[in-house]
């Protein structure tokens, strides 16, 4: 059973900093795709970042320049680091992996508060 565990959310002012870690029970390189995605209240859960099993990586526009997606094969974890963050970052944030289907964190909560 590949299980995906994030952790490392909490409360932020704005203009702080989080960082994101999402443990795999698998190497990360069997996932095509490993990434970041979020849902606030009452919106779609959106991308905010993604990373290939080369490496490539993809941002929304939102996040560009303030978050980073790395990946730790040794360790098998992928994290998010974040960085100036801001009111309408607050979502809760899942750790998302793509190997023969989808896989999903549990998610955890980001407040950043103003």
């Amino acid at each position: 059973q590949v299980q995906l565990v994030e952790s490392g959310g909490g409360l932020v002012q704005a203009g702080g900093s989080l960082r994101l870690s999402c443990a795999a029970s698998t190497r990360v390189l069997n996932f095509n795709l490993m990434g970041w995605y979020r849902q606030a209240p009452g919106k779609q859960r959106e991308l905010v970042a993604g990373m290939t099993s080369v490496g490539i990586t993809n941002y929304a526009d939102s996040v560009k320049g303030r978050f980073t997606i790395s990946r730790d094969n040794a360790k098998n974890t992928v994290a998010l680091q974040m960085n100036s963050l801001k009111p309408e970052d607050t979502a809760v944030y899942f750790c998302h992996g793509r190997w023969i289907r989808d896989y999903w964190g549990q998610g955890t909560q980001v407040t950043v508060s103003s």
